[in-house]
């Protein structure tokens, strides 16, 4: 049954190999991944993301300024002109997401975590006001995170990208009907607090990723990722919960429609 990578870079290019979009998600289609969610992390990537939703319907989208950029940008000055833009990018209608967006205090210094905050909760109320998903970035940042989604009315649909947390974390995701989407790092021989997360993990919000070209699941991890290589990550993932395959890329494709809507039927199987 085919699945869907909810979270990947199209536009990333690791400078030996250039992949343009439709044969990125041909390779992807041939390997049972039938679409993909394409993630904007500024405005350079998000006007791309914007282009290539609708240049090929087995994307969707997502536009945001990256946590670990808005510090930056602020201190020019320019915040509150790129998020405008990057509302006007996300009132397309296959844009279907704001982010990647949220917290990362492992690259950003602590003189710029009040800016990286400040530019969270102004995404928060983007995807509010246009009914938006809302894609979260977190990167040891856990607690402040939790903290700003409890007080900022957040979205319906909540996604931890490349969900990083461990079973408790995974619990307060539950109580709050907050998505978990795993990644290849769930492969990781050394990550078996993720794989505790995924069997506390309510099965009705998990998702999968590449997150693409980045975190490549094992036995290629260190090489470039890509959607295609999503049913790594999967089949890691059926097992580590001792369930079929089949029943769990089904669940998958169910819950990703749920927080992103539909992709286009005429061009998938």
């Amino acid at each position: 049954m085919p699945v869907i990578d909810n979270h990947t870079h199209l536009d990333f290019r690791n400078g030996l190999v250039q992949v343009d979009v439709r044969s990125a998600l041909d390779s992807a289609a041939a390997a049972g991944v039938r679409g993909a969610v394409q993630v904007g992390c500024d405005l350079e990537s998000s006007r791309f993301t914007v282009q290539a939703v609708e240049a090929d319907e087995r994307l969707l989208g997502a536009v945001a300024i990256h946590p670990n950029d808005a510090p930056g940008i602020a201190g020019t000055g320019l915040l509150e002109e790129a998020l405008a833009e990057i509302e006007v990018l996300a009132a397309h209608p296959r844009v279907r997401a704001i982010g990647e967006t949220g917290l990362d205090y492992f690259r950003t210094p602590e003189s710029g975590v009040e800016r990286q905050q400040y530019s969270f909760r102004r995404h928060i109320d983007i995807a509010k006001r246009l009914g938006l998903a809302l894609q979260i970035h977190d990167r040891d940042a856990h607690a402040d995170v939790v903290a700003t989604l409890l007080a900022e009315a957040v979205p319906d649909r909540v996604v931890f990208h490349c969900f990083s947390g461990d079973a408790d974390l995974a619990r307060l995701c539950n109580d709050h009907g907050w998505y978990m989407s795993f990644a290849g790092t769930v492969t990781f021989k050394n990550a078996q607090g993720l794989r505790d997360a995924l069997r506390v993990a309510d099965p009705s919000l998990v998702l999968a990723e590449t997150d693409s070209p980045f975190l490549t699941p094992h036995p290629y991890r260190g090489q470039p990722n890509a959607s295609y290589v999503l049913p790594y990550t999967v089949r890691a993932m059926a097992a580590e919960l001792d369930t079929d395959l089949g029943e769990l890329c089904g669940r998958l494709a169910v819950n990703t429609e749920a927080v992103y809507g539909s992709w286009t039927p005429s061009r998938l199987p």
